[in-house]
């Protein structure tokens, strides 16, 4: 009987380690890049009033931010995969810790701006007409961003910290464990600036959402007749009112779940200079899902899926309802205004639709012909 050998075998089960630990980027990087590669699609042909708004324009920088991140950081991960030596050259270390700085604070600081313009223009519409925030602002904007975020992540390449090859040997960041103190205060000048970001985007996103639920309040308490058309605009507004929330709520929750983490890490390691290496590979990997949903959030969801949503179960209502079937195109806590899905269309795909004068709101055949009869 032959005495088996294992160092044969050794080979194979390495192989298949490493197989199953690259699986892991590579599902990342095709999810990122799919996502927003449809993201970029999807807003490409949509409508001229929605490719003109600002709220718009900063929804496709973002998805373009998310797609060049993934595109750049994702290749140098899969190599340094199949080859550990590959993140052992300084550059390529320094180049990658530079892409996950930018690219991290970036997203973050579009975000923010997606939410600030929310609130300019449906707490602040004078305001946010005053300032004539369109297109052409939002991409000077965008601009702005990235020109400040290069030279804010190119300051470790310059000297005023070192990036390093982390303990897992997969990924390059920052000294977050540094005792010199221009290193120190550059990582938490980074940790500053991302948590404002992260606490400035859920406070503005309770705002609009405080701000709905009070326009709905209103509706509830003094009803719309059909004669005032500047009620029945009021009261469209307040139709969105469960999309607006649900889109809002979904983004802030996203933002810190994917972001906190990291932030938590550098600070922790600063301050209290722990040696955690899997919670900060877990960090990283959970800022990394970032990319991934936020084009499904900003686009898909809000569009596509959840006028499905809508649809299928108006469809299941009615079939609990065979004896009394709905009117077509009614909404059932407000039989007088037009259905939701189409409002909350035309309240975010154009960003300034609320600055407009009610003379210029677009009604459905249905609604035309209702106002024509009274």
């Amino acid at each position: 009987m032959e005495t088996p050998n294992f160092t044969h075998e050794s080979v194979p089960i390495n192989e298949t380690r490493t197989m199953k630990a690259i699986a892991v980027p590579i599902f990342m990087f095709a999810g990122g890049a799919v996502g927003n590669l449809i993201a970029i699609v999807v807003l490409s042909i949509s409508r001229q009033e929605r490719k003109s708004s600002a709220f718009y324009t900063l929804v496709r920088g973002l998805a373009v931010t998310d797609l060049l991140g993934t595109c750049l950081a994702s290749p140098l991960t899969i190599a340094n995969y199949l080859d550990q030596h590959v993140l052992e050259d300084g550059h390529l270390c320094e180049f990658l810790s530079f892409l996950l700085l930018f690219f991290g604070v970036t997203g973050l600081s579009i975000i923010c701006a997606m939410s600030a313009e929310r609130y300019l223009a449906i707490c602040c519409p004078y305001t946010y007409q005053r300032w004539g925030l369109d297109r052409r602002f939002a991409q000077k904007f965008l601009f702005g961003i990235y020109i400040s975020h290069i030279l804010f992540c190119c300051l470790p390449m310059l000297g005023m910290a070192h990036s390093e090859l982390q303990p897992s040997l997969t990924w390059c960041f920052i000294d977050w464990r540094t005792q010199e103190p221009l290193a120190a205060a550059y990582s938490f000048l980074y940790g500053a600036v991302s948590l404002l970001l992260i606490l400035g985007s859920i406070v503005l996103n309770l705002a609009v959402c405080g701000t709905l639920l009070v326009m709905r309040q209103r509706t509830v308490q003094r009803p719309v007749t059909r004669a005032s058309v500047r009620e029945r605009w009021r009261a469209l507004s307040s139709a969105a009112e469960t999309q607006m929330i649900t889109v809002l709520v979904m983004t802030s929750s996203v933002v810190l779940a994917c972001s906190a983490p990291l932030v938590v890490r550098v600070f922790a390691n600063q301050m209290m200079q722990e040696n955690d290496y899997k919670a900060d590979l877990a960090a990283i990997r959970i800022a990394s899902v970032n990319p991934i949903l936020d084009p499904w959030i900003y686009i898909l969801l809000r569009r596509s899926l959840f006028r499905r949503i809508l649809t299928l179960s108006k469809r299941f209502g009615s079939s609990r309802k065979r004896k009394s079937p709905p009117t077509p195109h009614r909404n059932l806590l407000y039989p007088d205004i037009m259905r939701d899905d189409h409002v909350f269309g035309q309240l975010l795909c154009n960003s300034s639709i609320i600055t407009q004068l009610p003379a210029t709101v677009k009604f459905t055949p249905y609604d035309t012909e209702s106002l024509r009869q009274t």
